[in-house]
């Protein structure tokens, strides 16, 4: 039965919220900043794609909501309701779907795209301590993220850090029987994604979030992200310039995965990660969190936990309360809404097209370069 002839008795319509503005768009629809009429509260409504709505509702947006439901942490975004809109002939005799957030004044891609905010050490600190809560909390409840970017990081005008967008998080177990899982490996924009995953591994947990962790951290020196492949080959090839060659020495069992044989993994590479983002990243701490986060074994890679016991949150300066910082700038700052990049490096905009229209179809990041002028020789 198609969800168009159903009633939803308990289910709101949209019309009590006032739309605003449109502050997101991608491949799971478009998000709009909006008002509650009666209360004047701000939420974010996410429309839910329903090209399939014969097949019934969408099984990427059950799982999101089911997840969310779950899912209530200071760190993580508040789903607040589901509402919808009445089938009328302006809309094609089919109604939509919304789901409701409470709303944040920026994402994390908005706010490093824009040269004038500009965070302390201290700031990146307490940014980094709140993603990592979020993470620790979603891992210890059996769910991945699968999408970690710097756009799916919300922060409001408090300076709260929220993980949003769980359209591609999943729930996880460990095998008890010995028997692998085989979840899809077609997750995480490419510029984020793991070397396991590019190798083809099925049977992965939370080191995939955290790899996409130690991409987010270097972004907050770098001002944007630091491995743009087009190509999945192009994206091993990358990572094995930073992190190593991809072999049985460093990561043993690599020679498992389907890919391993197939790809053309660069030999001979030394390991740079320190080397080349220290011009940077000019914090030791910093910099050894951001080595172990971009460990290719993923069974070697820190987790959360101990990452949130790392020296680099414990030493002067300690994490700061961001909200000063952020009471500078009135207005929001979302990728969507960022100027487009303008193609300065070697990578180009080919690497921003295939990010932003690519695997998932996840709108990638347009931000500017840093002015630093070795940017292109180190990246």
């Amino acid at each position: 039965m198609a969800t168009s002839n159903l009633d939803f008795p308990f289910c709101h319509d949209v019309g009590k919220y006032e739309r605003i503005t449109k502050i997101g768009q991608g491949t799971f629809g478009e998000v709009f900043k909006a008002r509650d009429r009666k209360t004047g509260r701000l939420v974010a409504l996410k429309k839910v794609i329903m090209e399939n709505e014969k097949e019934g509702f969408p099984i990427t947006a059950l799982r999101e909501i089911k997840i969310l439901q779950l899912l209530k942490h200071e760190n993580v975004v508040d789903l607040i309701e589901i509402c919808r809109t009445k089938p009328t002939q302006f809309n094609r005799s089919k109604g939509s779907i919304y789901l409701v957030f409470e709303f944040c004044a920026h994402d994390l891609a908005g706010l490093l795209s824009n040269a004038n905010v500009k965070f302390t050490l201290g700031e990146i600190k307490k940014t980094m301590l709140q993603l990592l809560e979020g993470l620790f909390y979603i891992h210890r409840n059996k769910i991945l993220h699968r999408d970690m970017k710097a756009a799916n990081v919300l922060i409001t005008k408090n300076g709260v850090l929220k993980l949003a967008d769980f359209g591609l998080a999943r729930a996880f177990s460990f095998t008890k029987s010995g028997q692998a899982n085989r979840y899809t490996n077609r997750v995480v924009t490419l510029w984020y994604r793991p070397p396991e995953l590019l190798l083809g591994d099925r049977d992965y947990g939370p080191p995939i979030d955290l790899w996409g962790a130690g991409c987010i951290m270097t972004e907050m020196w770098t001002r944007s992200p630091i491995m743009q492949g087009h190509t999945e080959q192009q994206q091993l090839t990358l990572i094995s310039q930073l992190c190593g060659s991809i072999a049985p020495q460093v990561w043993p069992g690599v020679e498992k995965y389907d890919l391993f044989q197939k790809m053309d993994l660069p030999k001979g590479q030394k390991r740079k990660v320190k080397e080349r983002l220290k011009a940077y990243v000019r914090d030791q701490y910093a910099l050894d969190l951001i080595d172990k986060l971009l460990t290719l074994d993923p069974k070697h890679r820190i987790d959360s936990d101990e990452a949130l016991n790392h020296d680099f949150f414990w030493t002067e300066p300690l994490p700061c309360d961001l909200m000063n910082m952020l009471s500078q700038h009135k207005t929001s700052m979302f990728e969507y809404l960022a100027p487009p990049r303008k193609p300065n490096h070697a990578q180009g905009s080919s690497a921003q097209a295939h990010a932003r229209h690519g695997p998932h179809g996840a709108v990638a990041h347009q931000q500017q370069q840093p002015t630093d002028p070795s940017y292109d020789r180190i990246f």
